[in-house]
């Protein structure tokens, strides 16, 4: 049996350029070379894996980034592992930098939560560990009955801020919402800026969808027994959007988390016209901007966003293979994970 010196195999699980880019530049650190699969499409959409070589008692490293297709990307990562499981693979470890659902980790009145569901279809198909970044809430690792490493994107974003931008000394941090301040803190303090808050955002928080709690009806229900009557609640009235903090003659340096949906644009174009220069510091971005906002949109290639790069000159990539390639080295030789968390704050 011809097996690898390293003992631990990496395969891109998805077939589009953008995710075997990423897997190609992790193994060009790692010093071993791409698995050789065919990831492709039925007809009939079926998703459909050949594993070309043996991965008998080996170590799998699955590298899968999330397009706009989700639950096709989501179908791909599952049919592999479950192809290398069935494979006689010894351990099965997804690399998914961005994890899917992640926003549905909440109960939300009669919804579901769907990051859950997921978590149990990965064990199921095979999956042992995963390695992924900045999760929309920590806490989503409880989902899982196998053990997750959340890296930080945070250290190569405050680095592209101080190499990259200029008279980045004059800017100021701003959260896009209060909810977002203890995050933003953690980069001023960083930076040595201050800090400004927006407050007043259109869309409705998570936290007024969380459960059925919060929908009460419209009016009293007098049909009911008189002691059963609950007392009305008054609906939340959002303020305007106001910025507080002094953002006069600054670069404004605004930290989002998560995807931008178009549902920011508007919010985004008054903030723009409030502040003098903006520049949008975003985790992991898909979203079509083309050219409507005059921002500089620093992203992490954690989310394929080739599209949105053409249709946006502005959009500037950060590279963060480097992390997840030294993540995969150090699982596999038993190293500890300390080192790529040092200097993290617990708000990041």
């Amino acid at each position: 049996m011809n097996v690898p010196k390293t003992g631990y195999r990496v395969f891109s699980a998805n077939s589009s350029s953008a995710c075997t880019e990423l897997a190609k530049k992790i193994t060009e650190r790692l010093g071993v070379e791409l698995g050789k699969s065919i990831v492709y499409q039925e007809s009939n959409r079926e998703t459909r894996i050949d594993v070309k070589e043996s991965v008998r008692g080996q170590t799998i490293f699955i590298i899968q980034t999330i397009p706009r297709d989700v639950n096709t990307a989501i179908m791909e990562l599952l049919v592999m592992a479950y192809a290398l499981k069935t494979s006689c693979a010894k351990n099965i470890i997804g690399v998914i930098p961005y994890f899917p659902y992640s926003k549905q980790c909440k109960m939300r009145k009669r919804g579901s939560i769907v990051c859950k569901l997921l978590a149990s279809m990965l064990a199921k198909a095979g999956l042992s560990h995963i390695i992924t970044m900045d999760l929309h809430q920590k806490e989503i690792q409880g989902f899982f009955s196998f053990p997750v490493d959340n890296l930080r994107a945070s250290p190569f974003l405050t680095q592209y801020i101080q190499e990259e931008v200029p008279d980045y000394r004059n800017a100021i941090i701003v959260a896009k919402s209060p909810s977002a301040a203890k995050r933003a803190q953690s980069y001023a303090e960083r930076l040595r800026l201050g800090l400004a808050v927006i407050h007043g955002e259109a869309q409705c928080a998570e936290s007024d969808m969380a459960d059925g709690r919060h929908s009460p009806p419209c009016v009293r229900n007098t049909s009911g027994h008189p002691g059963l009557e609950l007392p009305l609640m008054m609906a939340k009235e959002k303020p305007p959007i106001t910025v507080v903090g002094d953002v006069g003659g600054r670069i404004a340096i605004i930290v989002v988390r998560n995807i931008i949906l178009d549902l920011y644009v508007t919010s985004f174009t008054t903030i723009a016209g409030t502040v003098k220069q903006v520049l949008l510091l975003i985790l992991r971005v898909m979203a079509l901007l083309d050219g409507r906002l005059s921002l500089q949109v620093v992203v992490t290639n954690t989310v394929p966003h080739e599209v949105q790069k053409l249709q946006c000159p502005k959009i500037k990539t950060v590279d963060v293979s480097m992390i997840l390639a030294e993540a995969i080295r150090r699982i596999h030789n038993g190293e500890s994970m300390a080192y790529l968390f040092r200097n993290i704050a617990v708000d990041d």
